[in-house]
């Protein structure tokens, strides 16, 4: 016997079934999935860490969340101040990134085409529509290398969420579009780890707190690059 409550529940049910093989289908859609499954990896390995090490729980969240909110450089150099050494500092900003970037990039695309539309998102989907646009030609001049570059070299508003938006509006399958991408990001990652581990060891001799000065002078020039640019927009 079926309760008039199963009725609702049931239609709810399908319905989120029937979206879930509708997203699926699409190659950006198992990206998706994948990226998820990565990224609940990452915070299992988080609360791992947090039963053997508390105080590295507690730096490796500080790297996360510096890494996702100011970028790259001030990611990378969190983990020097804090110590760490290159292996680990390049290990855990490269699985930041990967994530990151096996999240954004099938959300964007899912988005353009009217799949998937997070609300909260939709701001920063359009500016990266925007700087993906704008730097379409450009790249597509210069195809794969160049696309390539432009996910390495560290100026404002490149780098790997605005590159794989490139790679899609120029075409790229994705497969093609994220190891382009990716592999600039890794190329990326151990050219600042050794660069900052080298400028992290100099300066830290003069004193144990310059290390931190340098990631504060990062974000700041961050938050400066942000407000300039928003200004600008």
């Amino acid at each position: 016997m079926i309760k008039n409550g199963d009725a609702p529940a049931h239609s709810a049910a399908g319905r989120v079934a029937c979206f879930t093989r509708r997203v699926l289908s699409h190659s950006e859609g198992r990206i998706l999935f994948a990226g998820f499954s990565l990224a609940l990896i990452y915070l299992a390995w988080l609360g791992l860490t947090f039963l053997v090490s508390p105080a590295d729980f507690h730096s490796f969240v500080g790297m996360t969340v510096t890494h996702i909110l100011f970028g790259r450089a001030a990611g990378i150099m969190f983990g020097f101040a804090l110590d760490y050494g290159y292996a680990v500092v390049v290990v855990v900003n490269i699985a930041i990134e990967t994530i990151l970037v096996m999240l954004f990039y099938p959300l964007f695309v899912l988005s353009l085409r009217s799949l998937l539309i997070i609300g909260f998102m939709e701001r920063l989907m359009n500016r990266i529509n925007q700087a993906a646009e704008a730097n379409k030609d450009n790249i597509k001049r210069y195809g794969i290398p160049g696309l390539f570059l432009f996910v390495f070299i560290p100026f404002w508003m490149t780098g790997p969420l605005v590159g794989c938006a490139i790679g899609f509006l120029l075409g790229l399958r994705p497969s093609v579009n994220l190891t382009v991408v990716l592999g600039g990001t890794y190329v990326a990652v151990f050219a600042w780890a050794a660069l900052l581990k080298k400028l992290s060891d100099r300066i830290a001799e003069y004193s144990v707190l310059a290390p931190w000065v340098l990631v504060f002078l990062i974000i700041l020039i961050v938050i400066l690059g942000y407000l300039f640019e928003r200004k600008r927009s």
